[in-house]
C-alpha cells in the first residue's frame, strides 16, 4: 500500500524503534505510547486492514505474532501483566488501516 505508514516502516522508509522481528512480524515502539511499555506488532505484509478481515488462512502468522508478543513482554520485564489489543474501525480508534496489535504493560498503579 503506497501511503501506509506501517508499510513504509517495514520498508525502512520511515525510522522506527524496532524491538523484535520474525520473518513475518515486526514489533516496534509506539510513537504515542498509552502505557509505560507500548509496542506495536504488525505483519510485514499488508494483506488485511483490521481484525475484521481475519480468516482461517491467517492462523499461522497470527500465532507467530502472539508468540512474539509474549517474548517481547518477557524481554520488557512485564511479569506483572500485559495486554494485547487491536482496534477495528475509526469508531474504535483505529487510525492506521494495516492490521496491528498493541502490546501494553508496565503500569504500577493497578
Amino acid at each position: 500500500m503506497n501511503n501506509c505508514v506501517f508499510c513504509k516502516i517495514v520498508a525502512g522508509e520511515i525510522p522506527s524503534s524496532k524491538v523484535a522481528e520474525t520473518d513475518q512480524i515486526l514489533a516496534f515502539r509506539d510513537i504515542d505510547p498509552h502505557a509505560p511499555t507500548h509496542v506495536l506488532l504488525i505483519p510485514k505484509e499488508h494483506a488485511l486492514d483490521s481484525a475484521a478481515d481475519l480468516g482461517p488462512e491467517d492462523a499461522g502468522w497470527l500465532a507467530e505474532l502472539m508468540i512474539l508478543a509474549a517474548r517481547v513482554a518477557q524481554d520488557e520485564g512485564l511479569e506483572n501483566g500485559w495486554r494485547v489489543l487491536t482496534n477495528v474501525g475509526p469508531a474504535a480508534g483505529q487510525t492506521v488501516f494495516h492490521i496491528h496489535f498493541h502490546l501494553m504493560g508496565g503500569w504500577t498503579d493497578r
